[in-house]
């Protein structure tokens, strides 16, 4: 039997009054159990059960029931204290879920350290798309709503701006492709509606460049895949054109690099996922071709590292199938090489760059008869170029969500579908001892 299982068992046998005079023993062996593997690897806090803080109850609870029978003292509130609950889980407070179920929305982290997120959908049909927002508080670990974007959209881009605000560009508005941008201001709670793009898209990139420019590139167009670039000039309000790909690409990665330059990499296009790859250099607005991944990919992610490769992990792959490999892009010499492979083959997934440089890659489908094994969670490790699955999963294989990395060095992922539903949870991975 896991400990899982002992766990949630010996709960049940408690709660039900059947315990043996013997049970609180094993049910405080079976928390310790938990705990200690947990303090070992990291902690999930699940805002949908409280786990953590159903453990920390039932810690004293048997704490209390223990000393009772030693005859150790009359006052059970001593023994809180030698509780084994994890360390990392006890510097935040419990947290909620959204207050709007969505997928395919944006998560900006803001100056004052709160979290935007903004559209998505809420369920199937064209009704089901969203113009709510809403901001999470880690202080608090609460979601309150927020202004309401003019328009609905899902499958939009987010940039926080230089000056704090944030722009939001295209996506799907109920039934047409947008090419309307809108600004939120954090200090009242607002939008207001921007320049509008050259192109409308959705399944583009949004990259805020050094020079406070934000350089929107591919996506569809609604009658085929766009090659296009846009620039977004936020003293002004307006667009430009800029120069186009020389591959039209959506569901594609834009990475801004240490020397300024944007990598473009991958996406699918009419003929498939694509293995090309080009940098976009500011100074002169043009394209160049650089070399191409070893795998075309589409929906895959794309980290930059801290020593200036980019790592570049799944997505769909020439098959259509999931993939779990990942290759390295080297800016100084513009190649690619093989990386080791995830455990999990997965698309639509999330990687975040963690404080100690490691990778946190999580969530996503995997299209397999094991399909839930997409919310196996997985770290890749640069100097060694491995991956080490985690001690635990996420409350499911979701899709379309997001993962922002706070300040504190926690990951806070929000929403997703698992292809059936749309999910108003969130979850927060937590590095065991802090970072």
């Amino acid at each position: 039997m896991s400990i899982e299982r002992e766990f949630e068992g010996a709960i049940r046998s408690w709660l039900d009054g059947a315990a043996a005079a013997s049970e609180p023993e094993g049910l405080l062996r079976a928390v310790l159990a938990i705990t200690a593997t947990t303090r070992q690897r990291w902690v999930w806090r699940n805002m949908r059960t409280g786990l953590l803080v159903a453990a920390v109850v039932v810690v004293a609870i048997v704490g209390a029931s223990l000393i009772s029978q030693q005859d150790v003292g009359p006052s059970p509130t001593a023994t809180p204290s030698a509780s084994p609950t994890p360390s990392a889980a006890s510097s935040s407070g419990p947290t909620g879920n959204l207050i709007q179920a969505r997928a395919g929305h944006t998560a900006t982290l803001l100056p004052s350290g709160l979290i935007l997120v903004t559209g998505g959908r809420t369920g199937n049909g064209p009704a089901a798309v969203l113009a709510s927002a809403e901001l999470y508080d880690p202080s608090t670990g609460t979601w309150t709503a927020t202004g309401t974007m003019i328009q609905a959209r899902i499958g939009q881009t987010a940039t926080l701006l230089p000056d704090g605000t944030v722009l939001v560009t295209g996506g799907r508005n109920l039934l047409n492709l947008s090419a309307s941008a809108e600004l939120y201001d954090p200090s009242a709670g607002t939008w207001t509606a921007t320049g509008e793009m050259i192109h409308a898209r959705i399944g583009h990139t949004a990259t805020l460049l050094p020079d406070g420019k934000v350089l929107v590139a591919g996506g569809d167009g609604g009658t085929g895949t766009l090659a296009s670039a846009d620039l977004y000039d936020p003293s002004t309000g307006t667009w430009t054109s800029t120069g186009s790909m020389s591959t039209p690409r959506d569901g594609h990665t834009a990475t801004l690099l240490p020397d300024g330059k944007v990598l473009v990499a991958g996406g699918d296009n009419d003929l498939g996922p694509t293995a090309s790859t080009e940098l976009y250099d500011p100074s002169t607005g043009t394209w160049m071709a650089t070399g191409s991944m070893s795998t075309p990919r589409g929906y895959h992610t794309a980290t930059l590292l801290p020593n200036g490769k980019v790592l570049v992990v799944g997505g769909y792959v020439a098959s259509g199938n999931p993939s779990a490999s990942a290759e390295l892009y080297g800016p100084t010499n513009g190649s690619w090489t093989v990386t080791g492979s995830m455990s999990t083959p997965r698309v639509s997934d999330t990687a975040t760059l963690l404080l100690d440089g490691k990778v946190l890659v999580a969530g996503g489908l995997s299209e397999t008869p094991q399909q839930d094994r997409a919310a196996v969670v997985e770290l890749y490790d640069p100097a060694t170029g491995s991956w080490a699955d985690t001690a635990g999963v996420l409350g499911g294989a979701f899709g379309s969500r997001t993962a922002t990395l706070l300040p504190d060095g926690e990951v806070l992922f929000v929403g997703g579908s698992d292809g059936f539903k749309v999910q108003a949870w969130a979850d927060l991975y937590v590095p065991v001892g802090g970072i």
